[in-house]
């Protein structure tokens, strides 16, 4: 998700890969691919290098779980809860 900002300057987080087509007429229209338009504060040139930061961004983060430590594995135990009877 990027971070943009309506024309009367409210936040709005579009995804970012929905983004179809970022035109400037004279306001920033955003098309995304189901065909829903959002006009924004940001210059296009803006839009496309948040798009893009954000997608640089997934790419570490995906190498970084990829180099890093493996995640533990968790070992599950049956517990006795208090209450029961020993009969069973």
């Amino acid at each position: 998700m990027i971070l943009v900002h309506r024309l009367k300057g409210e936040p709005l987080f579009l995804n970012a890969d929905l983004i179809e087509c970022i035109e400037s007429t004279p306001d920033t229209m955003v098309t995304l691919a189901d065909g829903r338009k959002y006009a924004v504060a940001e210059r296009p040139e803006q839009v496309v290098e948040a798009a893009r930061t954000f997608r640089a961004s997934v790419l570490v983060a995906a190498q970084d779980m990829r180099s890093g430590p493996p995640a533990p594995v968790l070992q599950l135990a049956p517990v006795r809860l208090t209450g029961e009877d020993d009969d069973d």
